[in-house]
């Protein structure tokens, strides 16, 4: 058995969750009035910080090329690697990635601690690949034959 829930499990995970009331991950990242910052464990979960944002692009996504909203957003997020939303658009994304965040799109609307209970049970079971990447976790290795068997390969 791999130590990766185990690793996983010892070190926080600090995530994001684009919210409009602190209670839902409800909120286009661009639109989003807070960013709810959560560091989170396989067992434990605590509320780190709340960002507010006085200045926020419309729900509908309209995207204003004469004043960035965004960068002050991304920067807010600084030492997270995961960023639920409802959406985000590509130019967007596109700073989050480079900041060293995953963004993760949901379809709907669901409570905060839904998110954070879906991030836990990743962190118990075997990490995605993408989330290993992340942990700083070497990927496991696919296994197709037992070893003995790759040893009297010639």
């Amino acid at each position: 058995m791999s130590d990766a829930p185990a690793h996983a499990a010892s070190k926080p995970l600090k995530i994001a969750i684009a919210t409009n009331d602190l209670e839902n991950l409800n909120a286009h990242f661009g639109s989003a009035k807070k960013v709810a910052l959560y560091e989170v464990t396989a067992n434990d979960s605590h509320l780190v910080e709340v960002v507010e944002f006085d200045q926020v692009t419309e729900q509908a996504g309209a995207h204003n090329d004469t004043e960035d909203r965004i960068t002050p957003k991304v920067d807010a997020l600084a030492g997270s690697v995961l960023l639920f939303v409802l959406a985000i658009g590509g130019p967007s994304a596109a700073k989050v990635v480079r900041a060293g965040i995953h963004p993760v799109k949901v379809k709907e609307a669901e409570p905060i601690p839904a998110v954070i209970e879906r991030v836990q049970t990743m962190l118990k079971s075997a990490p995605p690949p993408w989330l290993r990447k992340i942990l700083g976790q070497a990927p496991e290795r696919p296994s197709f034959m037992d070893d003995d068997e790759e040893e009297t390969i010639q």
